[in-house]
């Protein structure tokens, strides 16, 4: 998988006692090298300093951390809006334009309740409200990329690639049941369902596609 130099979303790996050096970031995503400046990072990734630090809510531009992972261009909106502490705003309606993969996968719903999708004009992700501690499953087999709480606003979030293209993203965990390079079987248990970095109880799931969000009831089972 080509999953490097390209952020994760914004988990701060050093937090959660991972060697950066030996891991790598998920497309749309770029873990922050020594001698990495968020001027760099932009640079590089063509996007302004000031869109950096808004789609990873960072306040101070000098406060990066080695091992951290970023949003860069080319990943979608962010999901939820991280607050001006560690929790986020409620999920909102939204009018966004699904957003469709250019091939198929069979997806199962990685939890029960009722469900909504994206939280701004741009949002691709899913909101699934339930009851804390409810299993979070795999929507599909595939091999676990990220499992930690690094990335401001999502929370104990689990990132898992299935193929060369789609990952998925399950976010605002309480707690995680699978280790970073772990496979994992469609249906199996990979958390519980919790409100780790926001308000709700709640699931946020998201499904990318060469690092670019999709509209993943596209691919769900219906209800």
């Amino acid at each position: 998988m080509r999953f490097l130099a390209v952020m994760m979303m914004a988990l701060v790996l050093a937090a959660c006692g991972s060697s950066p050096k030996k891991q790598q970031a998920p497309q749309g995503y770029y873990r922050v090298q020594k001698g990495d400046t968020l001027s760099k990072i932009a640079r590089q990734h063509g996007q302004s300093v000031n869109a950096l630090m808004r789609n990873n809510n960072i306040r101070n531009p000098n406060h990066i951390q080695v091992g951290q992972l970023l949003r860069v261009q080319g990943g979608s909106a962010s999901p939820p809006a991280a607050s001006g502490t560690s929790t986020v705003q409620a999920p909102k309606a939204t009018t966004a334009q699904s957003v469709a993969a250019p091939r198929s996968i069979k997806l199962i719903w990685p939890a029960p309740g009722s469900h909504r999708r994206g939280t701004g004009p741009q949002s691709q992700g899913v909101f699934i409200t339930g009851a804390e501690g409810t299993p979070i499953k795999a929507a599909a087999a595939g091999k676990v990329m990220y499992a930690g709480n690094g990335l401001r606003g999502y929370g104990n979030m689990v990132i898992i690639s299935h193929d060369a293209n789609f990952i998925s993203v399950y976010a605002h965990n309480k707690s995680l049941a699978v280790k970073e390079g772990q496979s994992v079987k469609q249906g199996q248990t990979i958390a519980q369902m919790g409100r780790t970095d926001t308000n709700t109880t709640q699931l946020y799931f998201e499904l990318r596609y060469n690092g670019k969000a999709v509209d993943a009831t596209r691919h769900l089972p219906a209800k």
